[in-house]
């Protein structure tokens, strides 16, 4: 079958059995309404409140700490699960602030639809809830109605229709009731109207061929609860870390326990008391090799950075969002009102005696026609003159401006441009209207591809047409040069032909604009008749712009290795101009179109976008399958957009970045951020403030997971060596959950590295913590083990083997060499005296609390919790020469590391 659009309006109506004058009748309505419903999107069930709460404990980590949490309550040890419980708690807490965006977007989609709609019913126009619409209706069209279905148009009397939301275009597009016999793209059917566009000139009437989820915003709808939400890459890594931590914790727990249970029976019977011991060991070996406390200190220090990007313009909805960004590969983004102002501007003026550039931007009024290098005066060039009154003249859209700063156009954008351009030439319609009074008119149609309007002027009548230049060009036989008339020769249409296509190629919109006296008022019935014989003035180019600052920060993005890619529903040559000047593609490169993707295997566009930049005429079908193709090779996608038709792809991509200012509600309601300032700088600011984030956190976990490893470490080789357990079990989690804590916090406070905008994005299969931290890791573990059994071992050797004076000296050293230790994670590659070792206040504060809390377990009544003693001035000096080793060492390994590294670049510098 057929499409609607490649059916006449006949045949349109006789499917529905419906009457393009009648309309439905009343009953055939209800019996329809009964059958397909109302005309309202559908939603998905929102997930409750407690599911969302269970979800947050599927965690391995998580799950390992609950464990922990009950055994140690059946073995008595109640006060140390209530801690871990508390922690559990509080990150699932935090999770559930994490709010699904589907349900929002499909809310969103359905304030889009118009409340009321005029239809034709039983002959008669009515307005009825546009909820009630049903397939075969009749509706009437005006200016400024939001369009309440999909409708194929029957008639249309000027009819223009905003559909930038839905399809990307720029411009609103001509509707007309014509049949179109070929399969085009969704942009391109122009006897079709979509729901949730905007009527925005003249009127029109059609029949309603689809409703509710049948619509083209009704598919989009579906996408969005057909795309599932893919997990950040901090999600993935956290978890594989998680994982393979749980794993490798539960092993070392058996193997001790196993070791303890062992060299017990050797001696004899083990009592129930000792293998409770014994137990509680294991468990507290558990509790120091998990970091229980990193789910909360990542949550936290991305609600940080959350606040810190609020600040910069940059609104994030999703914790996990922030550090997505940071590794972001390729930025999808779309065209209009992205990368450009969404204001068509006015830049190439052609006239006999010249062309000119216009400067200025958008639609504010400021500023200069430039002939060559220079200025020029409007009153000086004559055709000038007259090309920015005609263009004024012929026209119907006003300039507006609440406080001289922030301008608008209230009519049709391309107007509005040439009302903006004779503003800049100093001309305003008030003034320019009141000399030159319109007193008729033949409106603008797509046959006829122009518009004219009369106006009383010294004595006689004027006619001022403007339209498509080569329409115009073939209605003149006279041209406007130097203050003169004369014939239009094959010279001068060689001339202005040379011209458009000149302006044509920069992919600039033009209009021609001509003239015609009459000594009164012409019949205007028959409009072939009038629009004749006319003079022409010259040629008027203009384009949507693009944003001063978006070439920057393409070249941001390019130096920091990130793609930028334009996917937009554009016209192609507009698309690749656009890009061209924003650096975003090459004179090589192709564009491809939503006709070309519409007949590529998957595994062409695969390869396709590893080396396409530019996409134009695409549907939200495309946009979804470039995202996917893009994914499938492995780049972390960012998808930037604000209409309606960048929704399914902004939830695709691994993070979907919308417009604030320009954005629809379901743009909004559906990413991941927001941009309160529509400028696509902001993008850069929060990529980059997202490396830093993400930087930040491998920091911490390289701390956490050193220190944990070091406890760890402790108790295994002091069982190996048959020692005593050198640390009770409250002492491990004193040290876990209170003085890891605020340093590890901290480091997530850390300011950002030089150069972090000159590396390029992290391989995604790149593990959390790359191999040199891997190694460091290794290191700085067995080195704070090591000195910590040194502290033990001197309390042993020194108090005759007092086990209690011995396991303080251990608590201590253990502490000092972490709180320490803080410092030196500050970065993998840069030293602690280079960052300036006191520059990061947080991580002083955090350090500086940690030392009051080891102080008041060894001098406090806390004492007794941790069964501490107090040291002597000499056992302090001796504890406070080793807990700086690792510190040292730590600082020494970087050195080492940077002394090769750059040993090896001026190699081969050298050899270069």
């Amino acid at each position: 079958m057929k499409s609607w659009y490649q059916m006449s309006g006949e045949e349109t109506v006789f499917e529905f059995k419906s009457e393009s004058s009648i309309g439905l009748s009343s009953a055939e309505a209800s019996r329809r309404l009964s059958q397909y419903g109302y005309n309202e999107l559908q939603e998905k069930e929102p997930e409750g409140l407690w599911q969302k709460f269970l979800n947050q404990f599927k965690n391995f980590l998580v799950l390992i700490l609950l464990a922990a949490s009950v055994i140690s309550i059946l073995v008595g040890e109640s006060a140390d699960a209530l801690v871990i419980i508390a922690i559990v708690i509080l990150n699932a807490a935090l999770g559930i602030f994490q709010e699904s965006k589907a349900e929002k977007a499909l809310a969103a989609l359905k304030r889009m639809s118009a409340a009321t709609s005029k239809l034709i019913r039983d002959g008669n126009l009515v307005v009825v809830p546009s909820r009630e619409l049903i397939p075969g209706d009749i509706v009437v069209l005006e200016a400024g109605d939001y369009v309440p279905a999909d409708v194929r148009i029957l008639e249309s009397f000027n009819l223009k229709v905003e559909e930038a939301s839905l399809t990307g275009e720029s411009v609103p597009v001509d509707k007309n009731s014509q049949e179109l016999t070929e399969v085009i793209p969704l942009a391109e059917r122009h006897n079709m109207a979509f729901m949730g566009t905007i009527v925005t000139y003249g009127r029109g009437k059609g029949i309603v061929v689809a409703t509710a989820m049948q619509t083209e915003i009704g598919k989009i709808a579906g996408m969005l609860q057909a795309v599932q939400q893919e997990p950040t890459p901090l999600q993935i890594k956290l978890e594989e870390f998680g994982k393979t931590l749980g794993l490798l914790c539960l092993g070392v727990c058996a193997v001790v326990f196993a070791m303890g249970i062992y060299g017990g029976y050797s001696d004899g019977i083990l009592s129930l008391s000792e293998i409770q011991h014994m137990l509680m060991i294991s468990i507290s070996l558990a509790v120091a090799a998990i970091p229980e406390g990193l789910p909360a200190v990542v949550a936290i220090v991305l609600a940080f950075g959350m606040q810190r990007m609020a600040r910069k313009n940059s609104i994030v909805k999703k914790l996990h969002a922030v550090e997505t960004l940071g590794s972001v590969s390729v930025i999808c983004t779309d065209k209009t009102g992205t990368l450009t102002q969404n204001q068509m501007t006015v830049v190439k003026v052609f006239t006999a005696t010249d062309i000119f550039t216009v400067s200025g931007y958008g639609y504010n009024p400021e500023g200069e026609f430039i002939a060559g290098e220079k200025p020029v005066k409007i009153d000086t060039e004559q055709e000038l003159d007259l090309l920015l009154r005609a263009s004024l003249l012929c026209n119907d859209a006003e300039l507006k401006s609440l406080d001289n700063q922030t301008w608008s156009i209230v009519g049709d954008p391309t107007e509005g441009a040439l009302v903006v351009a004779a503003a800049k030439g100093g001309y305003t319609k008030e003034a320019v209207t009141s000399l030159a009074p319109r007193l008729q008119e033949i409106p603008f149609d797509s046959g006829r591809k122009m518009m004219t309007t009369f106006h009383y002027a010294a004595e006689k009548i004027r006619a001022f047409s403007k339209g498509a230049p080569d329409i115009l060009l073939s209605r003149c036989t006279r041209i406007a040069a130097k203050g003169t008339v004369r014939t239009l020769t094959e010279a001068d249409k060689q001339a202005v032909r040379a011209a458009n296509q000149e302006m044509a190629s920069q992919a600039l919109r033009v209009l021609a604009v001509a003239y015609r006296d009459f000594d009164q008022v012409p019949d205007v019935s028959s409009p072939s008749e009038v629009e004749k014989d006319l003079v022409m003035i010259g040629l008027v180019g203009m384009i949507d712009p693009p944003r001063s600052e978006a070439k920057t920060a393409v070249q941001v993005c390019l130096d920091a290795g990130i793609r930028t890619i334009m996917i937009t529903g554009d016209h192609p040559t507009t698309a690749f101009a656009i890009a061209q000047d924003l650096g975003i593609a090459a004179n090589e490169q192709p564009v491809i179109t939503g006709q070309v993707l519409d007949t590529m295997p998957l595994e062409e566009l695969q390869q396709q976008v590893r080396a396409s930049s530019v996409f134009a005429r695409v549907s939200p079908e495309h946009k979804l399958a470039i995202i996917s193709a893009l994914q499938t090779n492995g780049y972390v996608t960012a998808m930037t957009g604000d209409g309606v038709n960048d929704a399914p792809a902004l939830k695709k991509a691994d993070i979907g970045v919308a417009m604030g200012i320009t954005g629809t509600d379901v743009a909004k309601a559906t990413a991941d951020m927001v941009i309160t300032d529509d400028n696509f700088a902001t993008i850069v600011a929060a990529v980059e403030e997202g490396r830093v984030i993400y930087a930040n956190i491998r920091k911490f976990v390289y701390f956490l997971l050193s220190c944990n490893a070091s406890e760890v470490l402790t108790i295994f080789i002091a069982m190996l060596l048959g020692w005593p357990i050198p640390l009770l079990p409250t002492q491990l989690l004193w040290v876990n959950l209170v003085t890891d804590g605020f340093p590890a916090l901290a480091l997530g406070m850390e300011k950002k590295e030089p150069n972090v905008m000159r590396l390029k994005p992290r391989d995604p299969s790149e593990p959390l913590l790359t191999r040199n931290m891997q190694v460091l890791t290794g290191i700085q573990s067995l080195v704070m083990s090591m000195t910590v059994l040194c502290a033990f071992q001197y309390g042993l050797t020194v108090n005759n083997g007092n086990l209690d004076i011995a396991r303080t000296f251990a608590f201590i050293t253990l502490m000092a060499t972490q709180i320490i230790c803080a410092y030196a994670a500050r970065s993998e590659h840069y030293s602690v005296f280079q960052l300036g070792f006191f520059s990061n206040r947080y991580l002083n504060m955090g350090v500086g609390l940690s030392f009051v809390l080891l102080v008041l377990s060894v001098y406090s009544p806390l004492q007794a919790i941790f069964r501490t003693v107090q040291p002597d001035l000499t056992d302090w000096l001796v504890l406070g020469a080793l807990a700086p080793i690792p510190f040292i060492t730590a600082e020494l390994n970087k050195f080492i590391r940077n002394f090769k590294l750059n040993y090896k670049a001026s190699q081969i510098t050298y050899k270069d």
